[in-house]
């Protein structure tokens, strides 16, 4: 009678590959998209957005307002795609499909709220009767820099990540995964077999710390 293998046939290659190369690729760039949008986000709202000049006391003062003063919505949404981001990976099926859905929102939103901030007014009006102690006190000869624009773009980014996330998620792997790369079980690792009469293998079996007249 012949001897059985245990040993299980290789896959081939393409099965055993955990995410297909398109797959590797979305996910590298859903990745990058996402972290670097919201590193430009959360860098570009604390920069200055706005800045004018309000009227004290019969002369006139500088007055400047920065992204955070202006709106938080788009750090506040920035925190929120990154945190997504990560989710991403911890979760399957449907719930990948809706971690998926709120990254793209938040950094549609973001880019909005970026967009709006750029022509607002509000935030240097109330630092101008702040200053001077008017609450009817307006800016005068307002302008606006281009870091409202720069969180729009990284915004933006944050929405590439998402769609990259809805389109592609599915091939994308998830963490604590029980499987192998082929999606099947792990095959249980078979113990190997003592041949009495081999002197090589009663050794063997003796440096693992086994009888190796058990079951002789």
């Amino acid at each position: 009678m012949g001897y059985v293998s245990a040993v299980p046939v290789p896959q081939p290659r393409a099965a055993r590959a955990a995410v297909p190369t398109g797959g590797r690729r979305s996910l590298a760039a859903a990745l990058l998209f996402g972290a670097l949008g919201a590193t430009v986000v959360l860098l570009s709202a604390g920069q200055i957005w706005a800045e004018g000049t309000a009227s004290v006391g019969g002369g006139s003062v500088s007055v400047e307002a920065d992204g955070g003063t202006v709106t938080g919505v788009p750090t506040a949404l920035a925190i929120v795609g990154l945190a997504a981001l990560f989710a991403v990976f911890a979760v399957r099926r449907t719930g990948r499909t809706l971690v998926s859905a709120l990254l793209a929102l938040s950094g549609a939103g973001a880019a909005v709220a970026a967009v709006l901030g750029a022509s607002d007014s509000a935030a240097l009006n109330a630092e101008a009767a702040r200053i001077s102690g008017d609450t009817a006190a307006a800016v005068a000869g307002l302008t606006h820099t281009v870091w409202p624009y720069v969180t729009a773009a990284g915004a933006v980014l944050i929405l590439l990540a998402g769609l990259f996330a809805l389109r592609f998620g599915k091939t994308w792997p998830a963490m604590g995964g029980r499987y192998e790369r082929s999606g099947t079980p792990r095959a249980a690792r078979k113990a190997p077999t003592t041949d009495p009469d081999r002197p090589e293998d009663l050794w063997k079996a003796l440096d693992r710390g086994e009888d190796p007249t058990h079951g002789a």
